[in-house]
């Protein structure tokens, strides 16, 4: 099979159409973020990467805070028209119909729709030509209970994630394997 080369490009894929919120203390805002990420284990660490010209690249780079909301497909419709329109002329909480919900380490809403929500603090801010990269701490991690059984495990594949490649949005599903699964030593145990 051969593959057919392409100029350089942002083809990675699928990646978190990530629902991010802020707040400069007078107004919320809600931006759709395609460039984020973990950068680092320990610490935990993030980033997203905004143009400058975004309502919420401001309200970030002043208070120096924002929220992860890692959304569903449930609300897809939403995250898509928050990457679309502004927060200078639209309040997209109220337009969208989402729910504030008070973090515990920052002082922007977590979207109470999203089944998980990462509070960040920024570290560092880089230019990297068309976006500027904010790396950031994960001060906390926010897990809607529903999700989590009675051993305190996340059950990742109710929450019923969203995905985005290349221009469109799907939704996560089968589970086709764990972590080191490829390399696990089969059990021996005779059934009964």
């Amino acid at each position: 099979m051969a593959k057919i080369k392409w100029r350089s490009g942002t083809l990675l894929a699928p990646l978190p159409p990530a629902l991010v919120s802020c707040s400069d203390g007078e107004r919320d805002n809600l931006i759709t973020v395609g460039w984020t990420g973990i950068i680092c284990s320990d610490p935990a660490k993030t980033y997203i990467s905004l143009r400058p010209e975004r309502y919420s690249y401001e309200i970030i780079k002043k208070t120096g805070e924002f929220v992860i909301n890692v959304p569903s497909s449930h609300i897809i419709r939403s995250i898509d028209f928050c990457g679309v329109r502004s927060g200078r002329s639209v309040d997209k909480f109220k337009e969208c119909r989402l729910t504030k919900e008070t973090a515990t380490e920052v002082k922007c809403p977590m979207v109470a729709e999203s089944p998980i929500s990462l509070e960040c603090r920024v570290t560092d801010v880089i230019p990297l030509g068309t976006h500027d990269m904010f790396m950031a701490d994960i001060v906390a991690v926010n897990v809607d209970e529903r999700y989590v059984d009675e051993k305190g495990k996340l059950r990742i594949e109710q929450c019923s994630l969203a995905t985005y490649a290349h221009g469109t949005y799907f939704a996560l599903g089968k589970k086709i394997g764990s972590f080191g699964y490829s390399v696990k030593k089969k059990s021996t145990k005779k059934r009964k």
